[in-house]
């Protein structure tokens, strides 16, 4: 996993998690609660060593401060990263331990699903704390896997910045789409029923397969997905697929995918500004997930998550645009927009 380093400070508050008896171990990263409570996913993975579950965290929870910020939503930035055991383990004991380490901040951080848990590991979280979200929904209240909320943004999201940026819809385009996990496969999905064209690349072959069965889409090797011919790129995986050497070799003239973190240093940033590819900052059009979750946490409906999530092509049409205009990479444009919303907050609570 490719690690970008953080754009601002490192977080205000860090918590390590280690029950050995459960099997939990990993931390909570809360980068910021200058707008409110720290909200973001857990995300349950095979990481080498703790330091680098630790950064991922750090990085994870910052965009996190980023995206409820331009969301509009009345939470600041936090990640729980959790290392995944080797062999056999008692996966309920050690998510109803994460629980009670999240009961432990008392409001400080709220958690929900992130890349490798689910609505039944959130369920055992709530066994132990009410600072969770992602949970089962009933009736039209918010709740339930956010995955397809965030899916939903992203299409928007690449829907608008086709039509500006290529003058083009989406039944006239190819989209490579790189991951066809929940989010990736909702996306694929949306697209092809929108007439596009789809090239799908996954490390999960069956999972991969599948989907091509059912959408037609020409598969290639994920080492391949980023350059092969295409008009859009859409990173859906883990973070840092852009970097130097896959910008230089994309064909793809426009970047907008799901994943968090997508640029793996700042300079690249800069480099598909100088190669002409417009790019959807990650953060700005994958929020429908946590715009779901922090509805479900505040009691609102769904009614109110749609109507958040199709401010999510708009802005991200607003931020292109803008940079275009100004020659700057729309990543800048969208930082500082976060950056001014954060800042405010924080003189605002002084």
């Amino acid at each position: 996993m490719v690690v970008r380093p953080a754009r601002l400070n490192p977080p205000m508050q860090s918590v390590r998690l280690l029950d050995p008896e459960n099997g939990l171990d990993g931390v909570i990263a809360i980068h910021s609660t200058a707008i409110g409570p720290g909200a973001g996913g857990c995300r349950f993975w095979h990481y080498p060593d703790l330091e680098s579950a630790f950064d991922d965290a750090c990085r994870l929870a910052e965009g996190m401060s980023y995206k409820n910020a331009l969301a509009g939503l009345p939470f600041g930035g936090a990640k729980a990263v959790l290392r995944r055991p080797e062999g056999a383990f008692d996966r309920t004991a050690l998510f109803r331990a994460f629980g009670r380490a999240v009961e432990a901040l008392d409001g400080l951080y709220v958690t929900a699903e992130d890349v490798g848990t689910t609505v039944a590991d959130m369920r055992d979280v709530s066994s132990a704390t009410r600072h969770v979200a992602g949970l089962d929904s009933s009736d039209d209240q918010a709740g339930g896997d956010p995955s397809p909320w965030t899916a939903l943004g992203v299409f928007e999201a690449m829907r608008a910045a086709a039509r500006l940026t290529l003058g083009a819809e989406l039944s006239d385009l190819t989209v490579a789409v790189q991951g066809t996990g929940n989010v990736g496969a909702s996306l694929c999905r949306r697209l092809a029923d929108a007439g596009a064209r789809l090239i799908i690349a996954d490390i999960d072959p069956r999972r991969r397969n599948a989907l091509s069965a059912v959408l037609d889409a020409h598969i290639v090797d994920v080492e391949d997905i980023a350059s092969v011919e295409a008009d859009i790129f859409a990173p859906c995986a883990l973070g840092g697929a852009l970097t130097v050497q896959s910008v230089t070799a994309m064909q793809a003239r426009l970047v907008c995918g799901a994943a968090n973190n997508q640029l793996a240093s700042p300079e690249v940033a800069d480099l598909l500004l100088e190669r002409g590819i417009a790019y959807a900052p990650d953060y700005v059009v994958n929020a429908g997930g946590i715009i779901s979750v922090s509805a479900e946490y505040l009691g609102e409906d769904r009614a109110s998550v749609a109507a958040r999530v199709d401010q999510i092509g708009p802005r991200a049409g607003e931020i292109l645009d803008l940079a275009r205009r100004e020659g700057h990479s729309p990543a800048w444009v969208a930082d500082e927009m976060a950056e001014r919303i954060i800042t405010a907050a924080s003189r605002q609570a002084a």
